[in-house]
């Protein structure tokens, strides 16, 4: 692996790790929903019903969710704006002494985001008794990536979903990239992030230099890459909403193109 990729992965696997310990970072869905869902609708039974199977099921249209969607990725937006103004500025934040406190509380907004959209149009919990802390991490990799806009993100979180596939699958042969498969994918995922980040947190720190300019810039940059980055998930998991046959054997063969490591079951 040539160095530079191989240190960005690490940095996003240690900023990734770190973010994840901030509070208020990992979202509990019967809460969020509750919350969420609870505001936006009035009758009980069908936020009930939208925590115990999803809003989808519970019959709660698709142009409600967009517009919920839309709304949350203002509001992420706007957080991630604001307190990356501040740390843009000289002597900002600081909340791990190897990480800016800029980019932490970027991606840290990023994967909360995430969370909430994920939930919003169907998913189950991120995280459970029976998930290993590296699944977990992979899995919210494999949202980053489709934030980030990482080539095929997008029809490798569709594959490995099975809550998005699972219609699909009960009419196809079951056959599935393995679990090392999606290691490696998303292992090149956090990779290019790292580098993303990397880049990222370079361009603000010389925004630094200029003290108020600076604390403009970075809050500016945060809040056009948050919200676009919020949108892209969104869209994809609108579109995931009507998965078809067709849409899966794309994706699944756009994917075989990418790696070796296939099971045929």
């Amino acid at each position: 692996m040539d160095y530079a990729l191989k240190e960005s992965s690490t940095k996003f696997e240690n900023i990734l790790g770190t973010a994840l310990k901030v509070p208020g970072v990992r979202v509990d869905r019967e809460q969020f929903l509750l919350q969420t869902l609870g505001s936006k609708i009035k009758n009980e039974n069908i936020v009930n019903l939208a925590i115990k199977t999803d809003p989808v099921a519970a019959g709660i249209s698709i142009d409600k969710l967009d517009r919920i969607a839309n709304s949350l990725i203002r509001k992420r937006t706007t957080n991630t704006s604001m307190v990356s103004f501040a740390a843009g500025m000289p002597g900002g934040l600081t909340m791990a002494a190897t990480i800016p406190a800029d980019t932490l509380q970027f991606l840290g907004t990023a994967i909360k985001l995430a969370q909430e959209l994920v939930y919003l149009y169907g998913y189950g919990e991120i995280g459970n008794a029976n998930q290993l802390d590296e699944d977990i991490k992979r899995e919210l990799t494999l949202y980053l990536g489709v934030m980030f806009g990482i080539e095929k993100s997008a029809a490798t979180l569709r594959v490995f979903t099975t809550n998005m596939s699972k219609q699909v699958l009960t009419r196809t042969s079951r056959r599935a990239l393995s679990k090392t498969a999606l290691y490696s994918i998303t292992k090149k995922m956090g990779e290019i992030i790292g580098v993303k980040v990397t880049k990222a947190g370079f361009a603000k720190g010389v925004s630094k230099a200029v003290p108020i300019v600076g604390g403009v810039i970075s809050g500016g940059t945060s809040y056009v890459s948050m919200n676009h980055m919020g949108h892209r998930l969104s869209e994809v998991l609108r579109e995931s909403i009507f998965y078809t046959e067709a849409d899966y054997n794309k994706d699944y063969k756009n994917i075989c193109n990418e790696v070796v490591d296939v099971e045929f079951n």
